[in-house]
């Protein structure tokens, strides 16, 4: 599934490369005539129509892949949206109701070892992690954690 943006920023990516390449041969050959010339009125010819325009150019073809470049990064960022909007979970409600409903919901409180947070047990911050611990009531009271934003966890403990 490609979208038309990425379709469009290929022709300006070779577009680029194609201005750069003939700014890179106006450049060698202003190179060339300049070298063989030995008085510089003999070289000027050789500056102003070679030289100066293969460095425009060259200019130009830079500005063109750069542009081509963030229009087929834009491109991607879309179509990874696009696939990520087509995969998203919807509830009995459409997508708002999915995205309304809780994180996790257990009641057993976690915390990783040298931590700021406090989290539920299903939080997807702590879940499947080993290293994670049950919470210190007393470091919460005291307000040496605070509580995780992802999965909102109540201001009581049980523990």
């Amino acid at each position: 599934m490609r979208t038309a943006r990425l379709r469009t920023a290929h022709p300006v990516l070779w577009a680029g490369w194609a201005v750069l390449a003939a700014g890179a041969v106006l450049c060698v050959l202003g190179w060339y005539g300049v070298s063989g010339e030995r008085y510089a009125e003999r070289q000027l010819p050789y500056l102003a129509s070679c030289t100066v325009p293969g460095a425009a150019l060259i200019v130009a073809g830079a500005v063109l892949l750069a542009q081509g470049r963030g229009a087929l990064a834009a491109a991607r960022v879309e179509e990874l949206y696009g696939l990520l909007v087509a995969a998203a979970p919807e509830g009995a409600d459409g997508p708002r109701a999915a995205a309304d409903a809780p994180v996790a919901v257990s009641g057993e409180m976690l915390m990783v070892p040298g931590g700021t947070l406090w989290h539920r047990a299903d939080c997807p911050l702590v879940a499947g992690r080993t290293e994670a611990v049950v919470v210190d009531a007393r470091r919460v009271a005291h307000g040496g954690l605070e509580p995780c934003p992802i999965c909102e966890p109540a201001e009581e403990t049980d523990g």
